[in-house]
């Protein structure tokens, strides 16, 4: 099992050092879903919500979210992020909208909790921009796809 590198030899939390690591680019690809009536998609997809355009709206939150991670995540590390992008995809076999970030950086570590949170922003705006007709919405599956580069290499997830 690798070891948790967020605990010292002490078991205290602490920022890890990466000074040491070499700058190296570095890709992570989130997604997630969010489950929704028909009558509530159909809302989005025709352009009624009253808030506007649910998923322009939703693509500009996930893009600060990603940029903001490291004032949310409280040992994340402030990164230069080079590229942050949002795909939002109606899924009316699913029933809701298919979030997915791809986020870039040139690092000494990875941006996958950037990815994550761009993800997890972009839902909760979605979720947000149409509450006020339903409340029941599911923000679901939300997970890291693929990490690319650093130490530890590629990591992809299983379909």
């Amino acid at each position: 099992m690798a070891e948790l590198t967020h605990f010292d030899a002490k078991g205290e939390a602490h920022m890890v050092d990466v000074s040491g690591k070499p700058v190296t680019d570095r890709l992570a690809i989130a997604e997630g879903f969010v489950r929704m009536t028909p009558e509530t998609l159909a809302l989005i997809t025709d352009g009624r919500a009253k808030k506007g355009d649910v998923l322009s709206v939703a693509r500009l939150a996930g893009i600060m979210g990603a940029k903001r991670t490291s004032d949310l995540i409280p040992l994340c590390h402030p990164l230069p992020i080079t590229k942050v992008a949002l795909d939002l995809t109606i899924d009316p076999n699913r029933t809701g909208i298919r979030v997915e970030a791809t986020v870039k950086t040139g690092g000494q570590t990875g941006v996958e909790m950037e990815a994550l949170t761009a993800v997890t922003t972009a839902c909760l705006t979605v979720y947000d921009m149409v509450k006020a007709v339903e409340k029941g919405m599911v923000i679901e599956d939300i997970r890291l796809v693929l990490k690319e580069g650093g130490k530890s290499g590629r990591f992809e997830a299983s379909k």
